[in-house]
């Protein structure tokens, strides 16, 4: 969806709030009361009326949108913005965009909206044949001693382990020896505490089905993968990258790219939602106006509490 489809579509705050209720009424909603799935709808109060217990939620409660005062309109401009474009933008940048005085409203809006990218991926799998490597992320770790030494290489404070999966499979009509001859499909990245077999071996579990070809390089961190997957180790160089492993590292240096165009830094606690952003939307490439309706749904099913 174009900026000026967008604006034609939602113009006002009232057009918003009218479709945000309309993915809502089709999502159901559900009593946090008493679990009771039937509701009224009070026009006056802008909320639902359980029919059994009377019990009121507002339009906001139970989605990402709840404990924010907000406009609604703000949400869809930010939603809009995130899904349209290849590359991000910064909260500072949305800020300037909206005309809004504080900073840090914006700023937690922009990470409540990446969060339920990252849930939503999380219900989905990667399947059949996968890549995955490590990618060293740099980010600031507020929390440490200022007087500590920083230490170089793999062990550095300055780096965040993140665990990389590429879902692929084999093109046999590629006849260009410049580009891979797999196609890719899905992708997925997770932040993990070090590259500890347990780490490694908790990453694939959560995103990966069970009986999936894994291939990686020959590093000792993939020796004890489960034996639930179906893991080749191969010895990457130069000469072969492009056939045992091409997607996985093209994945981790637009990730890393992406982050250094656009923020200034990132602090250490909040790299997976930034790395939930760059996944979200290289897995819905192909949405089109798509795109944002998908991130809409998701903003309702995803309740506040998962967050």
């Amino acid at each position: 969806m174009g900026i000026l489809d967008f604006y034609k579509e939602y113009p006002d705050e009232e057009s918003c709030k009218l479709k945000f209720k309309a993915v809502r009424d089709k999502a159901g909603v559900t009593c946090k009361k008493c679990g009771y799935t039937e509701h009224y709808w009070k026009k006056d109060k802008w909320s639902y009326e359980c029919k059994q217990c009377r019990f009121r939620t507002s339009l906001r409660s139970g989605t990402v949108m709840q404990s924010s005062n907000l406009p609604f309109q703000y949400w869809f401009i930010a939603m809009h913005l995130l899904t349209a474009t290849k590359k991000s933008f910064s909260a500072k940048e949305v800020q300037r965009q909206l005309g809004h005085k504080r900073y840090e409203p914006i700023w937690a809006m922009m990470h409540k909206i990446r969060s339920v990218m990252g849930l939503r991926d999380a219900t989905y799998r990667l399947t059949k044949s996968i890549e995955l490597d490590e990618g060293f992320f740099e980010t600031v770790d507020r929390d440490r001693d200022k007087e500590e030494p920083t230490k170089r290489g793999r062990g550095s404070q300055r780096q965040t382990a993140v665990l990389v999966m590429v879902e692929s499979k084999q093109n046999e009509k590629n006849q260009n020896k410049h580009r891979p001859n797999k196609k890719v499909k899905y992708l997925k990245m997770q932040v993990i505490e070090n590259l500890k077999s347990e780490s490694i071996n908790q990453g694939i579990e959560a995103g990966v089905s069970l009986g999936t070809k894994v291939v990686t390089d020959d590093s000792t961190s993939y020796k004890k993968i489960s034996p639930t997957i179906k893991h080749t180790a191969h010895k990457v160089n130069k000469a072969n990258v492009n056939k045992v492993l091409p997607w996985v590292h093209k994945a981790i240096s637009n990730a890393k790219k992406l982050l250094l165009d656009m923020h200034h830094r990132v602090d250490d606690d909040f790299l997976q939602n930034y790395l939930n952003e760059f996944c979200y939307k290289f897995n819905r490439r192909y949405f089109g106006e798509m795109a944002m309706e998908r991130l809409l749904i998701a903003g309702v099913k995803h309740r506040w509490n998962e967050l």
